[in-house]
Order: structure tokens, then sequence, then C-alpha cells
């Protein structure tokens, strides 16, 4: 009996540990994705896709923006940011355009935030001894280099929002005096 219930004992606790690890699991972002219908990333855009991407690449043109892939359906572009001597961070932003009946298109945007921390590494240098083989020796030199240390895809939707309204106005009719300028 006593040998039963050590048993049990034992299985019950192998449980818990596996049921508490399985909670954990839940927390991550990656399983707490809910494809909800939320229009974050998307819009509806009185437009042809090739006029919103255009409108696109404009919009982020504006706000300084490089473009490193423009075309009739989509438009790639980063931004480098340093907010610290030894931090930078880049936002990468991308658009595709798709028909979605009737001359309009439907513009998905989604951007993703990478940082990158300055790593130093002491430099050596090999030397061979007879002997003793070879004997690696520092010398006062450090490599720097950025290391990438996070990555993330930006939800704010007030960005979002701020993107497709600043899209937007690149897609407005000229005003009769804009011409002019």
């Amino acid at each position: 009996m006593h040998r039963h219930r050590s048993r049990v004992l034992l299985a019950l606790a192998c449980c818990t540990v596996l049921g508490g690890c399985g909670g954990r699991a839940a927390d991550t972002p990656l399983l707490r994705e809910s494809f909800d219908s939320g229009d974050t990333y998307t819009r509806d855009i009185d437009a042809s896709p090739a006029q919103a991407c255009e409108a696109a690449r404009r919009a982020l043109l504006g706000q300084g923006y490089a473009i490193t892939r423009a075309g009739t359906d989509s438009v790639e572009a980063n931004k480098n940011f340093q907010p610290r001597e030894e931090l930078h961070e880049q936002l990468v932003l991308r658009v595709s355009c798709a028909a979605h009946g009737n001359g309009r298109a439907q513009v998905f945007a989604s951007a993703v935030q990478d940082r990158y921390a300055l790593k130093k590494s002491p430099t050596s240098a090999s030397v061979g001894v007879g002997a003793l083989g070879s004997v690696s020796l520092p010398f006062g030199g450090n490599d720097d280099s950025l290391v990438r240390v996070a990555s993330s895809t930006v939800q704010d939707p007030v960005f979002y929002r701020h993107f497709f309204e600043r899209l937007q106005q690149y897609l407005a009719p000229a005003a009769p005096g804009d011409a002019a300028r």
C-alpha cells in the first residue's frame, strides 16, 4: 500500500510540474497571437494598388525613410535611430498593396524594430613558438561590432494610424494652387 501511494504521489508531482510548464508557455507572445478582426495593420484605400503603393513610398520618403525596395504592389523602407552612444535601432516598414474590387486597394503595413548593441571584442594575435606551439597574445586593440539584441513587430495602433493618415494625404487630389508651387 505504501509503495502504491508513493507512485501516485510521484505521478501527481510529475503532472503538476508538466502542467506548470505548459502554463508558462501560454504566456509567450507567440502563443498569444489572436488573429482578431482589428484593422491595425490594414486599410481600404480609394485608389488602385499602384497609386496606393506610390503614396506609401512618398509618405515614407517624407518622413526620412530610405526606400530599399519599391514596386507597384509593395514598398520596403527603413529608418535608423541612435538613442544612446552604444545602442542603434532600425525600423523597417513593409507595405503591400492588393486589389480589393472596384478600383480600390487594400494596403497592409507591418513594421519591425531591430535593436543593436555595440559589442567590443579584444583583439589578439597568434605567435608560433617552436617547442610550445602557438601562443595567443592580446594587443591593445578592440574590434567593435553591432550585434542584434532584440527584434519585434511594432504593435502600436497609433503608429499605424499616423502612417495611414500620411499615406492618405499623398492620395488627396491636388488643390488648384499646388501646381504653381
